[in-house]
């Protein structure tokens, strides 16, 4: 081999070596790029997930305090005026005393039904049998009043220690269960509704299930419906996961961890 060919094989050598180079850090750059825009586009999407569910959140408790100040005005505000007529005509006079005594004993009755109408209302804001009692006790009960319909029937079943102190995590799983019976009822024209909590896998699991209508996930709406985003806004909140499995006529199955 002469002197030439050393070198040009030389040359030859190094330049398909900086052509290799040049072609890994080419490739290097545009999957690099690649990848920070995918990296960009996901932080992006987290974003403006945390956004929607913060909205879905707030315009929920809109929703709620809307609620709340419609049931106080039309409500307890408007017996409340009841009774102060009625007061006042207790000084109507020539008022007979089968007339007084009629009057008296329909102020006594508005008054009851106002406080029982307080009661619901504070009832609904915060079930007192989950403040004095715990969560058990109050699922518990919330299966009673369904059952009590006799249209559906709701089984419950428990093998978790539900700890008394964690009232914010507590009161999140029983308003994530409120707004399942809500959709199952609602929505799904269910009859039967079945609960259960236990370990699964390491984890507090609860299990919710329903013989209704179901859905498609896919197709339907109810899927990234309001209660849907509460119901997954409240799993985030209590550091959860969430599983939804449906399809038509096959009813719903919900599986949350906590």
């Amino acid at each position: 081999m002469n002197e030439n060919t050393i070198i040009s094989t030389i040359i030859y050598t190094f330049l398909a070596f900086t052509l290799l180079a040049v072609t890994l850090v080419i490739f290097y750059y545009f999957s690099n790029k690649k990848i920070t825009k995918n990296l960009l586009q996901k932080k992006e999407l987290e974003i403006r997930y945390e956004k929607d569910l913060t909205h879905a959140i707030i315009s929920s408790q809109e929703k709620e305090r809307l609620r709340i100040a419609q049931d106080l005005h039309d409500d307890i505000s408007s017996k409340l005026s009841v009774v102060s007529l009625n007061i006042h005509l207790l000084d109507t006079e020539n008022l007979t005393q089968e007339e007084y005594i009629e009057l008296k004993n329909k102020i006594i009755n508005l008054v009851n039904t106002t406080a029982e109408s307080a009661r619901q209302i504070s009832h609904d804001l915060l079930p007192p049998v989950l403040e004095k009692f715990g969560l058990h006790a109050a699922i518990d009960a919330l299966c009673s009043e369904i059952n009590m319909s006799k249209t559906v029937q709701v089984s419950y079943s428990n093998s978790l220690y539900f700890a008394k102190a964690e009232d914010e995590k507590n009161l999140h799983i029983f308003r994530i269960l409120q707004e399942l019976i809500n959709n199952s009822v609602k929505h799904g024209e269910s009859t039967r509704i079945q609960i259960e909590f236990k370990g699964k896998e390491g984890k507090n699991t609860c299990i919710y299930k329903d013989n209704g209508k179901g859905f498609d996930p896919e197709k339907n709406t109810l899927k990234e419906g309001l209660g849907l985003r509460n119901i997954r806004s409240r799993v985030e909140l209590i550091n959860g996961t969430l599983r939804i499995e449906s399809e038509n006529g096959k009813g719903i199955t919900v599986e949350f961890t906590f």
